[in-house]
């Protein structure tokens, strides 16, 4: 089954948290709310230790959940208890540690196991991408990879050749975290990945506003990506369950109809 094969017929919200993130029980219910709230992608980070790719409200994301005990096995029981509910695509965030670690064939075969969609190795690049892609073909498990506005054209077709599911743009570089307009890389990078592929273009990193979203899509991005300024309200409400739910329920539902609300649609509603 891949659930990637309709959710990009209209442009796509992707939603990221911390798998774990303050502790096992509110990171399901945050789960739950991300995708009762219209999130069209769920991206699931595996918390981290040393989290090179992320900013400090990431960071410190991956330390509570760390210290509230999450491991990567709790974050597959995570996807599992999600499938009880749902078929949103589930996209693990992950650094090769964590594969390794574990083993990349066991990994993905309990990945798959749990309900896992796709998985970005944010660490790995490309060049490796052949010690992993055995694993995910076997498991039907979509191989996420990330261009950035510094990626050289050859470099990008290798990683065309290798990425199912969507590319992950990364629109500017540095780490991830709210930013107050969107890079002006952005809009280049979608125009020059968009004529070497078909894939579906994802815009990630800063992007935190309605303004940004709407930006993205016209300028051509099939799907958002949103991380730190979900984790944020998530960090405002620990200990506040209800006011987290009603943050992240407003949220996600303003960030979702500033996505889709970009694309003209025809007299039928179809999207043009």
């Amino acid at each position: 089954m891949n659930r990637f094969e309709t959710v990009f017929e209209r442009p796509a919200f992707i939603a990221f948290t911390v798998a774990g993130d303050p502790d096992l029980t509110t990171s399901l219910a945050v789960a739950q709310t991300i995708i009762h709230s219209g999130a069209d992608i769920l991206e699931l980070g595996i918390p981290f230790s040393d989290p090179v790719g992320d900013g400090p409200v990431i960071q410190r994301a991956d330390e509570r959940a760390l210290s509230a005990g999450a491991t990567t096995d709790s974050a597959f029981a995570l996807v599992r208890e999600i499938r009880k509910t749902s078929e949103v695509p589930v996209v693990l965030l992950v650094y090769c540690n964590t594969v390794y670690s574990r083993g990349p064939a066991r990994f993905y075969k309990d990945a798959k196991a749990a309900g896992v969609d796709g998985i970005l190795i944010v660490d790995m690049p490309v060049e490796e991408g052949h010690l992993v892609m055995q694993y995910a073909t076997e498991s039907g498990i979509a191989p996420i990879f990330t261009v950035t506005p510094t990626t050289p054209p050859e470099r990008v077709k290798k990683i065309t050749d290798l990425a199912g599911g969507f590319l992950y743009l990364v629109s500017l570089s540095g780490v991830t975290g709210r930013r107050e307009t969107l890079s002006e890389a952005a809009v280049p990078l979608i125009q020059r990945v968009r004529k070497e592929t078909s894939l579906p273009l994802a815009l990630g990193f800063g992007i935190a506003t309605e303004t940004h979203a709407r930006q993205a899509v016209e300028a051509g991005a099939d799907g958002v990506i949103v991380g730190s300024a979900i984790v944020e309200i998530v960090e405002r409400h620990v200990g506040d369950l209800a006011g987290m739910e009603r943050e992240l329920s407003d949220y996600i539902a303003r960030m979702k109809a500033a996505v889709v609300g970009s694309v003209p649609v025809d007299e039928d509603q179809n999207y043009v």
